[in-house]
């Protein structure tokens, strides 16, 4: 049976309403989306950052002091590092740093308990993100250290599977130019962050080898126990 023009009226309405409804529903998701991305997390609190060619006196009075005194005594110690004193030194380096049209400033590195955060403002184009990281610090029974990134956030929104995917891309490239060996602390430090392989923590300080025993992180510090390794 044929359709009546009040009928065919009757289906075009009703198709305009189906597209407006979904292109409402689409603008919806997109604002919440950006919303999501675009949030302050309330914590995040970055030191003023003013480079500075003078290094940190957290570094050179209180941090290398602690290190070099402990091991020279070749007895285990406890090096004690603040959040503050770690967010001193970084405020004094410079900023922003920019890769592929990506410039992140305002770093800052929070202590909370067996976890570590990093947080950093991530510029594209004129677009500012917050960027906060989530790494969790474990030793095992054999004593290898392990550095898991529990989670990876643009404000308020969870990219975890997709930031490993991306920085692994980005360290390979790195690992390939510069050509840093397996065994370089630095290649496993970051092997440890992007495919969680432990590694043995131990590194040299004055031609002595120290090993790190314990890891604990209570609110604002870090303390790390450390004893002279085998050789």
């Amino acid at each position: 049976m044929a359709q009546t023009k009040t009928d065919l009226k009757a289906d075009r309405k009703a198709k305009v309403k189906r597209r407006a409804s979904f292109l409402l529903v689409g603008l919806i998701i997109a604002i919440i989306v950006f919303t999501l991305l675009l949030h302050k997390p309330s914590y995040y609190n970055p030191p003023d950052f003013a480079y500075s060619k003078e290094v940190s006196p957290y570094l050179t009075h209180d941090l290398l002091p602690q290190l070099y005194n402990g091991v020279q005594q070749q007895e285990p110690f406890d090096l004690f590092v603040s959040q503050r004193g770690i967010n001193d030194v970084i405020a004094r380096s410079i900023w922003p740093r920019e890769s592929e049209g990506i410039r992140l400033s305002a770093p800052e590195v929070l202590f909370v308990p067996d976890r570590i955060v990093l947080l950093g403002t991530v510029a594209v184009g004129n677009v500012n993100f917050v960027v906060t990281a989530v790494v969790k610090v474990g030793l095992s029974r054999e004593g290898l250290l392990n550095l898991r990134v529990a989670k990876v956030k643009i404000g308020a929104m969870n990219i975890t599977p997709l930031a490993r995917v991306v920085a692994r891309r980005a360290y390979q490239r790195r690992l390939a130019a510069k050509d840093i060996g397996t065994k370089d602390l630095r290649a496993q430090i970051a092997a440890s962050l992007l495919d969680d392989e432990p590694f043995d923590p131990v590194f040299e300080v004055e031609d002595k080898k120290v090993r790190a025993e314990k890891i604990t992180i209570t609110r604002g510090k870090l303390t790390i126990h450390l004893a002279m390794a085998n050789e």
